[in-house]
């Protein structure tokens, strides 16, 4: 399957463990020596409605996507933490 990156950046991304909605797949990371996607970037949620600006964010690694549907991404997210970049 081919898939452009801008069909995936309308793919929301959902955990596998426990079926939460993580985001909206917002940027990826590509290995310039091999060509290959290391990890796709997932925005973190909004602090208190907002008003004190956006969280970190999700750094999936390729290797935990378990599944690209047609709406979503599946993701493993077992041992994901949201990073502060």
């Amino acid at each position: 399957m081919i898939l452009r990156a801008s069909e995936l950046r309308v793919k929301e991304a959902v955990s596998t463990t426990d079926g939460s909605r993580l985001g909206y797949i917002f940027d990826m990371e590509i290995d310039m020596d091999t060509g290959k996607v290391v990890s796709f970037i997932i925005p973190g949620g909004s602090r208190l409605l907002g008003f004190l600006g956006r969280g970190g964010e999700y750094l999936v690694p390729f290797e935990r996507i378990t599944k690209v549907g047609v709406d979503v991404v599946l993701v493993d997210d077992s041992d994901i933490v949201e990073s502060q970049r």
